[in-house]
């Protein structure tokens, strides 16, 4: 299955350098947006699949380094400062967010992560001095380096394409080390982790920093490539998109948050043709994916597998069955 996915992965990143060539502005924008948010959405796997936490706040951070690198920029500061300078103010805050995982779980800590996507999206709105409060801000450089200008669509396609492919590989990294283990392990049982000697508040935490970190560094890739960003982007309503993306995709799947954030970005492009109707058949489309694939889309491999299994296991059953009463039959015919 690791190789499999492996193999999936790399001739997805050939594809993805490869296609958008092809396009126009428009398919170019959606493309970005799409590696955009498959960049946040592998945080919050991180997050809800692998740690098993529950965050509804993923936009806050999302809209922390968006509005991070919109100020820097403004105020002069590079492009390749203000980004990591985002990621990290989201570290820290995405640390102080996961201290209420310590104490509630499930649904109280779900609320209380939407309780801080609310009051940040209303510091976003209300403190014009800093953020220019509902009108935004606007005007947003695209970065340049070494003579290089990433200003043309092509050229900030890639250049996130290259972003997205190093955080991935960062990511997997992370989750084939004992860090990872210690993640599943924090989802599946927290009871027996903390009886094996794992600092479950410990991971508890960095599962929302580092969470966080992706949301923070994809937000501010996001800034530079609309040029525009206000509060209404960084709802609890996109908080509640990012989640669906996560699930759509399947939680706990690495490549899930490549078809999860395709499904919340580019199916939408797709469905336009129903006009005024489309909102409703995208709607239908993901409930009905929810209640045949609880788990997402990439559990359809492993539920073939599983399906399989149950079947040769059954057959198993009948011919050992078959085989036992024959025997009977048999000792029944001798002793007669």
């Amino acid at each position: 299955m690791k190789k499999l996915n492996l193999l999936i992965g790399v001739v997805l990143i050939i594809a993805m350098a490869i296609v958008p060539a092809y396009f126009k502005n428009y398919g170019i924008h959606i493309f970005t947006t799409w590696l955009v948010f498959i960049i946040a959405t592998m945080g919050l796997n991180l997050t809800v699949g692998y740690a098993g936490q529950k965050s509804l706040g993923h936009a806050a951070f999302f809209g922390i380094g968006a509005y991070t690198v919109a100020i820097c920029l403004k105020a002069g500061i590079s492009f390749w400062l203000a980004l990591p300078a985002g990621g990290l103010l989201c570290f820290f805050t995405g640390l102080i967010v996961g201290f209420p995982a310590l104490r509630v779980q499930t649904i109280y800590l779900a609320f209380a992560t939407l309780g801080f996507n609310t009051a940040a999206w209303l510091v976003m709105r209300n403190e014009e001095w800093l953020t220019g409060g509902t009108f935004g801000i606007n005007n947003i450089a695209r970065p340049s380096i070494g003579g290089i200008s990433f200003d043309g669509n092509l050229a900030y396609y890639r250049m996130v394409l290259v972003f997205t492919v190093v955080l991935a590989i960062i990511l997997w990294a992370l989750l084939r080390s004992p860090w990872g283990k210690a993640f599943t392990a924090l989802r599946d049982n927290p009871i027996r982790a903390e009886s094996l000697g794992i600092d479950t508040r410990r991971y508890t935490l960095m599962s929302f920093a580092i969470g966080a970190t992706f949301a923070g560094l994809a937000g501010g890739l996001y800034a530079s490539q609309v040029g525009f960003i206000d509060p209404a982007l960084f709802t609890v309503g996109a908080s509640i998109m990012m989640y669906l993306m996560v699930v759509v995709g399947g939680p706990g799947y690495f490549l899930g948050p490549i078809l999860g954030s395709a499904v919340g970005v580019v199916l939408p492009e797709w469905l336009r043709f129903a006009q005024a109707w489309y909102l409703f058949v995208f709607g239908s489309a993901v409930v009905l994916l929810m209640i045949w694939l609880p788990d997402g889309l990439f559990s359809i491999p492993d539920r073939i597998r599983a399906r399989r299994q149950s079947r040769q296991e059954s057959e198993t059953r009948r011919l050992n069955s078959q085989q036992s009463q024959a025997a009977q039959s048999a000792q029944k015919g001798g002793a007669a």
